[in-house]
């Protein structure tokens, strides 16, 4: 296989991603940080690089509804936006998956206002988890790459038929400059398929046309959100699948719906999505060299939700941190609540202490993980879960 290992941002790794898959359809609205991303795709629609129609359009909504439309009528569609810009999409985002459309997004990840903030969270997308949207979130910017290439083949798989958002972490990711392995175009429009081949679409001219966003009657709604329901159990079995085949194409492996490090004898694991698993996998390296039972347990897929994974990556430990970069106000950190429903039937399941850490940008480095880590191992000495949410680095001083 064609390679080449170029230093290149982050935006502009997802933007040759999505061009080498011969995208045939891309809306665009800039939004931060987002932006560059689709300034590269508007770059390569310039140069003649991107043979695909390039669309400016007026808003976030509208970028949704066009892709909606264009991947309705069977063409490969792709858009992509953060914050605001992603919940002003949010009711066409229902109508996408609703409709069983393959087409891939890109969130990228910015604290949702007020107050006004273009930091990253994952409050964004996390909050769009109930659209039925796939969801993978990604670690670093060769993952972005890779995980776009996979996106179109898991939404295109007539078994899912779902839409995939790619969820990176925005500046952290899309504007760092780090050194990409990149595929020839050749051979990444093959591993993806060639040609989109719709399961179905709307032809007019079609001997038997159809339609999408029809009435449903009560006897037929619950009939299609179970449907859907399968298709994301479906997707769990398509997504290790393609990345174990990505991983045979293009000689290494970035996929999955979980990557467990160091778990087997910890006693201590921290659960995490997103660029912070790489600050949480170094501190586990370093607790280790001190002798610490500690691990990472990366969860990538957060639709369709690896419940059974997690129970079993998590079996032998005695605590379980979960770093949360999202809130449900209200309750509690979202990633948090969802690790503990995957527990709370396990024999000998351990305790979930929840850690809102990062929000708004906040930072999270490896002295902070390494806290996280102190706080969790007193649950393992003494036994006592002394609270079950812990904000960290919280000024007290501001909200006193």
């Amino acid at each position: 296989m064609g390679k080449t290992v170029k230093v290149m941002e982050g935006s502009m790794a997802v933007a040759n991603a999505i061009r080498s898959c011969k995208t045939d359809v891309i809306a665009a609205y800039p939004i931060s940080p987002q932006t560059h991303i689709v300034e590269y795709l508007s770059d390569f629609a310039a140069n003649g690089e991107l043979n695909g129609k390039y669309i400016n359009v007026d808003s976030e909504f509208s970028a949704s509804s066009f892709v909606y439309g264009a991947s309705a009528t069977g063409a490969r569609s792709y858009t992509a936006s953060s914050s605001q810009g992603l919940l002003l999409m949010t009711e066409v985002l229902y109508n996408i998956a609703g409709s069983r459309l393959p087409l891939v997004m890109t969130g990228v990840n910015r604290t949702v206002s007020p107050p006004i903030s273009i930091q990253p969270d994952h409050q964004d997308t996390m909050t769009l988890r109930d659209v039925g949207f796939i969801q993978l979130h990604v670690e670093s910017i060769q993952e972005a790459y890779d995980t776009h290439i996979q996106a179109f083949r898991i939404a295109e798989d007539h078994n899912v038929l779902l839409p995939v958002m790619v969820c990176m972490d925005g500046w952290i990711l899309t504007h760092a400059y780090e050194p990409v392995t990149i595929f020839d175009d050749a051979d990444v429009y093959k591993f993806v398929g060639g040609p989109i081949k719709p399961y179905q679409k709307m032809d007019p001219f079609d001997e038997k046309p159809v339609n999408y966003g029809c009435y449903a009657d009560e006897d037929k709604l619950m009939e299609f959100k179970y449907l859907i329901m399968e298709a994301h159990k479906n997707a769990e079995k398509v997504i290790e699948d393609v990345a174990l085949e990505y991983k045979e194409t293009f000689g290494h492996f970035a996929g999955g719906l979980i990557d467990a490090y160091r778990t087997e004898d910890a006693d201590v694991i921290l659960v995490g999505m997103g660029s912070v698993t790489g600050t949480i996998r170094c501190a586990v390296d370093e607790l280790r060299a001190e002798g610490k039972k500690v691990g990472l347990l990366k969860i990538r897929s957060f639709r369709p939700f690896p419940g059974r994974q997690i129970a079993a990556a998590c079996a032998g430990a005695r605590v379980v941190g979960v770093i949360d970069k999202a809130l449900s106000l209200g309750y509690g950190g979202v990633l948090g609540a969802e690790v503990k429903e995957a527990l709370c039937n396990q024999k000998n399941a351990p305790a979930v202490k929840d850690y809102i850490a990062g929000i708004g940008g906040k930072e999270v480095n490896r002295a902070v993980i390494k806290d996280i880590f102190a706080d969790a191992e007193k649950v393992t000495k003494e036994n006592i879960l002394d609270q079950e949410v812990m904000y960290v680095n919280l000024n007290r001083q501001f909200v006193e």
